[in-house]
């Protein structure tokens, strides 16, 4: 009774795929004309964080977000916690250097903007990357957890976008500005590569198909076909040998079983359960501490791989991680 002839057909969202891969290449153009118009040069140190309102919202953090991933904290003066949070963001915007832009929003005097983003409470933090918006967290949170969240933010903008941030006035001068992220390498072509892979998946040989797509990403580490082909390759490899009654039977019967969750939770997403899969990683992850909970959250991590960052689904349970996170 092993699942030998599955298929993500059905389960994963290919139109999320096509989405991020669009998102990608207009952020490309973007970034391409900027640079034909003579922008796109080092920024001062202050350019990483800006007031914005909403009559620049659209310049300031939809354009930017094609060159670099933009923080919005949603604040006002009243707002106690408000001012610990804003302090915190401008000096992690300064120290990562580029890596992201904070861009302010002062929702007493931007109501219209506080109700597009649905904003029940402040402080409030999204994200936008090449135009899409991701919630954060909302309310104070420790800077060891704002940090964590920074940088898988970070990671979404350059494996999905090619997002490698903005060159920053003097960065250069010291040790840490030397490194400004991987050296840009010609992509493609990978048709053959990736329709091996394809081939590989078909036939089941899930060893053959992570290789081929390892192949492709080794070469370009921001193929999102790769990604995601990658991250659905391994899902199966995972549960190819799994007895899914057993597997279902010790994760109802040992609830507080990290491990038989994370397994559940796999074989939940490759039945189509998506809801179930996420829902069942987040509480495992709200249930546990130390090694156990970090092992919950980054097989989580991966499942939104396999589904793609873009998919509702995906941003609800984000939402929901942040929450019990912080």
């Amino acid at each position: 009774m092993q699942p030998r002839n599955m298929s993500m057909s059905g389960v994963v969202d290919l139109a999320a795929v096509k989405a991020a891969g669009e998102a990608k290449v207009k952020a490309e153009q973007a970034r391409a004309e900027t640079a034909r118009q003579g922008g796109g040069g080092a920024v001062p140190p202050s350019a990483l964080v800006i007031d914005v309102d909403e009559a620049g919202f659209e310049r300031d953090v939809l354009q930017r977000s094609a060159e670099v991933p933009v923080v919005i904290d949603f604040w006002a003066e009243w707002c106690e916690p408000c001012k610990q949070l804003g302090p915190l963001l401008e000096r992690l915007a300064q120290e990562y250097n580029g890596r992201f832009v904070l861009a302010k929003v002062d929702v007493d005097a931007n109501q219209m903007l506080m109700q597009q983003f649905g904003i029940q409470g402040i402080p409030a933090v999204f994200a936008v990357v090449a135009g899409q918006a991701l919630p954060l967290f909302q309310g104070a949170a420790p800077e060891a957890q704002i940090r964590e969240t920074l940088d898988q933010l970070i990671q979404v903008g350059e494996e999905r976008f090619g997002l490698t941030g903005i060159a920053v006035e003097e960065a250069a001068a010291g040790p840490e500005g030397a490194d400004q992220g991987p050296a840009e390498v010609p992509a493609g072509p990978y048709d053959a590569l990736l329709e091996a892979a394809v081939r590989a998946l078909d036939a089941n040989d899930f060893s053959g198909a992570v290789q081929a797509y390892k192949n492709v990403l080794s070469d370009d580490p921001a193929n999102t076909e790769a990604k995601l082909g990658l991250a659905q390759a391994e899902l199966l490899s995972r549960v190819q040998d799994m007895d899914p009654q057993r597997v279902r039977n010790d994760a109802a019967e040992k609830p507080g079983d990290v491990a038989a969750q994370i397994a559940a939770a796999d074989l939940d997403l490759v039945g189509g359960h998506v809801e179930d899969a996420f829902g069942r990683l987040v509480e495992t992850v709200r249930r546990n501490f130390g090694d156990e909970r970090d092992a919950a959250r980054l097989r989580l991590l991966e499942l939104f791989e396999v589904i793609g960052p873009e998919d509702p689904r995906v941003v609800a349970a984000r939402t929901a991680l942040a929450r019990v996170l912080f």
